[in-house]
This record gives structure tokens, C-alpha cells and sequence, in this order.
């Protein structure tokens, strides 16, 4: 079990944004990605008043965090759920207004340190990559079954690979062979299929196409686009929402939802804005924070993070 996996990215400023929210007496915040329950723990810790709702969809890691949260009793709530079923969630919990919401949208690290889930494309594991094991597609029924069109637009829309149409080709011709079962494979192919010049720009070939494949078989940015606006609704006012990205895809989709809540919905040219039209969320950072350079010296997988945070300042007309 490696150390770099209990380094939560950015805790200390998630936890500087969250606070005028948590310091008040019967906060619950959310944790949407509970993980090895890094950030969770240090919300119990820094908030001693604070109720705790964490949902993952990875029975494992709220195997591993219910241990070590246990310390804190009856303060957390693990819930084996994911994150855009969060409206049902508090439902079940009674709890219909919350102060504070934290997503951390990385891959846990566990999920990328333990070699048999097929995350990493350093080690050699089967090819599943389904963050809940007990429900959906793997990975290689992704690659040996979908249409080369289909797989083309995964590659571009979800890892913006330029070199999608090549590397796809390789598959499908490969694939006839014989289907694919490993990373290894996969990683072969895609350097042997990328010209010389992109083998030479950023880090691993083959880190594109992983992350296309991820979000593909964990409907990833479907339920981002479901959860964000939910989270935001649950936020009571003057509760806060912060959002821990690592690819641009999500971080637009979160830059959406957060500038459409801060934006005034009146028609133009009224003198007065009515209060049904005023802004329900005011802006916490300036455009998306980054870590710092220490930070990431001392964890390189905080190097893409990109936060952002909002604070709800009132009532949807509707609500």
C-alpha cells in the first residue's frame, strides 16, 4: 500500500472554503467522494459538530474508510451510492437541506495502486475498470464490442486523443484476433499505433485513452452533469459546495453549472431585477484554483487538480 494514496489534493483549502458554512451548530456536510475517506476524516476532525454523508459507489473503499471513520461513531453516515443519487440519499436520511457538499472527481488512489482493477496503465491487470464491480460493462467489453465510430468518439470527447481514429484502427484489427483481456496489451498497441511525435509530448501514450475508457464504462460525466446541479439544490442558503476536477471536460461542466447559478435570469432592460431573478449562487474562487507547487512536489497526483467553490445565497423560486 503506497503513502502517496492517503494525501487528499487541496485539504486544506477545501476545508478554508467549507468552513463559514460548518462552523455553524447541526451542519452535515456531504462528502460525494468518499474514497479512502482522506477528506472525510479530516471534516470529522476539523469540525467537531459537524454530521457526515459520504457516498461511493466502490464497496471496497467504504470498506477501508468505514474502519477509519469508525473512531467517529455515529457522527458518519457511509452510504454505498453514487454521487448523482444524492437528492435520494438525503430522502432516506431525512436531512433535506445540508451546509456543505465536497467532490473530489479523481480516481481514488486505491483504485489506480491496486493492480487488479485495470485503472493504471503502469502494471498489467485485467481490463475492467468499473469503479462498483457488481453492476455494468468492463473496459474490455468496451474495446472488444463497441462500433469503431463509438470508440473514435469516446477517445475524442472523453480524452481529447487526437489520435483517435488511428488508435481505434489498431484495436479493431487487433481485436479480430483475439479479444482484449489486459492493460498490457492495450498499452503496446496504442504506442505502437501513435507516429513518433506524439510519443514525445506528456507523459504516458496510452493515459488519453485510460481516461476515455473510465468515464465511458462509469458513465462518468453523466452523472457529473446530474449531480452537480443536485448538490447545488440540496445546499441550504449559505451553504457551501466546493469541486475538486482533473481533466477539463468536468472542469467546464462544473464551471457551467456554477456560472448559470451566479448569473442573473431576468429578461434585459428591467430597471428593478425582481428577487425570483437574482443570482442563488455567489462565486468562491476566481475562475478555478490551482495547487501549489509544493503540493505537488509532494504529490504528483495533484498536479491536474482544479477547484472550484460556491456559496448558495438563496432560495430557488421554485424550492
Amino acid at each position: 500500500m503506497s503513502q502517496s494514496r492517503h494525501v487528499p489534493v487541496m485539504l486544506q483549502r477545501c476545508l478554508d472554503l467549507l468552513a463559514p458554512a460548518l462552523e455553524r451548530p447541526g451542519a452535515v456536510v456531504v462528502d460525494c467522494t468518499l474514497g479512502l475517506g482522506g477528506h472525510s476524516e479530516a471534516l470529522l476532525e476539523r469540525f467537531p459538530e459537524v454530521r457526515l454523508v459520504a457516498l461511493d459507489r466502490d464497496k471496497e473503499a467504504l470498506r477501508l474508510s468505514g474502519e477509519r471513520l469508525a473512531p467517529y461513531g455515529e457522527r458518519a453516515t457511509l452510504v454505498h451510492a453514487v454521487y448523482d443519487e444524492l437528492p435520494e440519499v438525503l430522502g432516506r436520511l431525512g436531512v433535506p437541506r445540508v451546509q456543505g457538499v465536497l467532490f473530489d472527481l479523481g480516481v481514488s488512489s486505491m483504485q489506480l495502486d491496486e493492480a487488479d482493477r485495470g485503472f493504471a496503465y503502469a502494471q498489467d491487470a485485467p481490463l475492467d475498470m468499473r469503479m462498483d464491480q457488481t453492476t455494468g460493462i468492463s473496459a474490455a467489453e468496451v474495446l472488444n464490442t463497441y462500433p469503431p465510430g463509438e470508440l473514435v468518439r469516446i477517445l475524442r470527447s472523453y480524452g481529447e486523443e487526437k489520435q483517435a481514429r488511428r488508435i481505434v484502427a489498431a484495436i479493431v484489427r487487433e481485436r479480430e484476433k483475439e479479444p482484449f483481456t489486459t492493460s498490457a496489451r492495450l498499452v503496446e498497441l496504442i504506442r505502437d499505433a501513435l507516429p513518433q511525435a506524439a510519443k514525445r509530448t506528456g507523459g504516458n501514450p496510452a493515459k488519453r485513452t485510460f481516461q476515455a475508457l473510465r468515464i465511458e464504462v462509469n458513465g462518468e460525466l453523466a452523472v457529473l452533469e446530474r449531480a452537480i446541479p443536485a448538490a447545488v439544490k440540496a445546499l441550504a442558503v449559505d451553504g457551501r459546495i466546493a469541486v475538486l476536477s482533473y481533466h477539463s471536460l468536468e472542469d467546464r461542466l462544473v464551471k457551467q453549472v456554477f456560472a448559470a447559478g451566479a448569473a442573473t435570469t431576468a429578461p434585459p432592460g428591467l430597471p428593478v431585477v425582481p428577487e425570483r431573478y437574482q443570482p442563488r449562487l455567489k462565486l468562491l474562487t476566481r475562475g478555478a484554483e490551482l495547487p501549489t507547487e509544493e503540493e505537488i512536489a509532494a504529490n504528483r497526483r495533484a498536479a491536474p487538480a482544479r477547484l472550484r467553490a460556491a456559496q448558495r445565497i438563496r432560495e430557488d423560486a421554485d424550492d
